[in-house]
């Protein structure tokens, strides 16, 4: 059967969302895709859908298959590219993995070489531990595992130990009028930690204005009215039925760099799971680097996370 690669249009959208969450259940089986995830590969300004996608279609131009190019707009740390893409699991083993992401690895070097910018370059593509085939594929490539990544889940129904903040902060939730400010600070806070690059005030205004973030269950640190620590929390309903539980997933966690070793993390997480169990959530999960310089799986223990499963970061420098 003839393959073919076509770029993605809007029109797109229901038949790439439907392969995407046909392979979610085969990748990682406790959580799925929003449809508005995919969309904003449609709307994003650093994103041209008709150069930087593709869809695998059949004979009858049904969708099977998808993948998309970009790099990181800001490059004023590293040239960061990234590999994103799935085959719907009834058509894989049938080499159109392989030539989606030999289109997406080609696509996204010519992406880095044209930004003109000046200073170590990657291309990154994270693939869940279970997906041995995409692993093999990326391999091939010539990316190389570096990292390891481990969701790890939480029972809201567990005793949880009282976390107070130091001296003279405030934990109080998140406000939209307080973005930047937490924008800011998780620059800085993220600025030391493996693979982060700055996040523009276009992809932060994606995420914190976008229809998952819950503003009530996540948490500022406050001192003199200065964001100093933050817990970032959204609420997919989708996850609940793929998971088993009402959830709530910590999308970030951090500390500025000058108030570290103060206990403000412990004391952010704790102030957002209490606020999660009050809402009637029955779980927390989270993803963490299990080589953070700043120790966090290892906090993410104390405080009754408990690993569930891997995904490695695939890495190629140059």
């Amino acid at each position: 059967m003839t393959i073919r690669l076509r770029p993605a249009t809007v029109d797109d959208l229901d038949g790439i969302h439907a392969v995407v969450v046909a392979a979610d259940r085969i990748d990682h089986p406790t959580w799925v895709t929003p449809r508005e995830d995919l969309e904003e590969v449609f709307e994003l300004s650093h994103v041209d859908p008709a150069l930087d996608t593709r869809v695998a279609v059949d004979p009858d131009d049904e969708i099977i298959g998808f993948t998309w190019a970009m790099v990181h707009p800001d490059t004023s740390a590293g040239i960061h590219g990234y590999l994103h893409g799935t085959v719907h699991p009834d058509r894989r083993r049938q080499g159109i993995g392989r030539e989606l992401l030999a289109w997406s690895h080609d696509r996204t070097r010519a992406l880095i070489a044209a930004t003109g910018a000046e200073g170590p370059a990657a291309i990154f593509h994270y693939v869940d531990e279970t997906n041995t085939d995409a692993v093999r594929l990326g391999e091939r490539r010539g990316l190389r595992t570096e990292r390891w990544f481990s969701s790890m889940q939480r029972d809201l129904s567990e005793p949880a130990a009282e976390v107070a903040a130091s001296d003279g902060v405030d934990l109080v939730p998140y406000t939209p009028e307080r973005s930047e400010d937490v924008r800011l600070a998780r620059n800085d806070a993220f600025r030391d930690h493996w693979g982060s690059l700055p996040s523009t005030v276009e992809r932060w205004s994606k995420f914190v204005d976008g229809p998952f973030l819950r503003p009530d269950l996540s948490t500022l640190a406050l001192r003199d009215g200065r964001v100093v620590a933050f817990c970032l929390a959204s609420v997919n309903e989708e996850d609940w039925a793929a998971l088993g539980a009402p959830n709530t997933y910590i999308d970030l966690i951090g500390v500025i760099r000058d108030e570290r070793g103060r206990g403000l993390a412990p004391a952010v997480i704790a102030r957002t799971l209490a606020a999660a169990r009050d809402a009637g959530l029955e779980q927390a999960v989270l993803d963490v680097d299990t080589a953070s310089k700043t120790g966090a799986n290892t906090l993410y223990e104390r405080l009754g996370f408990r690993a569930t499963h891997r995904q490695q970061a695939l890495v190629e420098r140059f």
